[in-house]
């Protein structure tokens, strides 16, 4: 025998077809959105160094003219053309070949004698130096990054926030804060813009590592919390909200 209620409840159950749209929506968005944004990104840092290297290159070696040379076209039936990508390549290339001369020699005693002039001059040296030590921050090729994940109390007793253990403090720092047990020092990031955050020194009983890598620790800060280390969705955060 069929239950009527139990017929009606489980129709009331089932989502209308405006809710599984919204949430075929949701879904293709949640994958389109993050390739679209890559492609746009490429595809806009790619014209921006187009248009900053071809300027440069002489008009005999533009794409355009070269061509139409090939085709043998006059001036007055000449093919325009935009070859988005070659600027890169040519900025790539010049890179190489300049990084290649200042590992050398006298690449390295030019470039010493240049410092040193940029040295002398107040407001170049600021910009200088600043644009120098970001550069070899972002492109270094040393092993450089965060040792460990770790839990912190942060902003107070009882609250926890991730954060990362870069090394233990040392020199001056060390010297004020240690009384016998080592200070460490940690990288506390903000969600969800990892990239900003609280440079914190704390005793190391106050620190708890974590298992997870630097790399799943950085995923759930940037998420807000939405995406955990094991790919599972986290089953009992909906419990704590009523």
């Amino acid at each position: 025998m069929i239950d009527p209620l139990h017929d009606d409840a489980k129709r009331r159950l089932k989502p209308g077809i405006i809710a599984r749209l919204r949430s075929n929506f949701l879904a293709g968005l949640i994958i389109v959105a993050p390739i679209g944004l890559t492609l746009w990104l490429i595809w806009t840092v790619v014209g921006w160094v187009d248009s900053w290297v071809w300027p440069f290159v002489p008009d005999a070696y533009q794409p355009t003219a070269l061509l139409n040379y090939v085709l043998g076209r006059e001036a007055d039936n000449m093919i325009e053309v935009n070859v988005r990508g070659v600027g890169v390549v040519i900025f790539l290339i010049f890179t190489m070949l300049v990084g290649w001369i200042g590992k050398g020699l006298i690449g390295r005693s030019f470039l010493g004698i240049g410092e040193r002039l940029v040295d002398r001059t107040p407001v170049v040296r600021s910009i200088y130096n600043a644009a120098k030590q970001i550069a070899e921050t972002v492109f270094s090729q040393r092993e450089t990054s965060f040792d460990k994940a770790c839990l912190v109390e942060y902003p107070r007793k009882g609250i926890w926030a991730i954060a990362f253990i870069s090394i233990n403090a040392k020199g001056e720092i060390d010297a004020k804060l240690s009384d016998g047990e080592p200070f460490v020092t940690v990288f506390l990031p903000t969600t969800p813009n990892p990239t900003s955050g609280f440079l914190l020194f704390l005793p190391q009983r106050d620190v708890k590592p974590l298992d997870m890598t630097v790399e799943d620790a950085a995923k759930l800060v940037i998420s807000a919390g939405l995406v955990y280390p094991n790919g599972k969705e986290n089953t009992e955060a909906p419990e704590l909200i009523e």
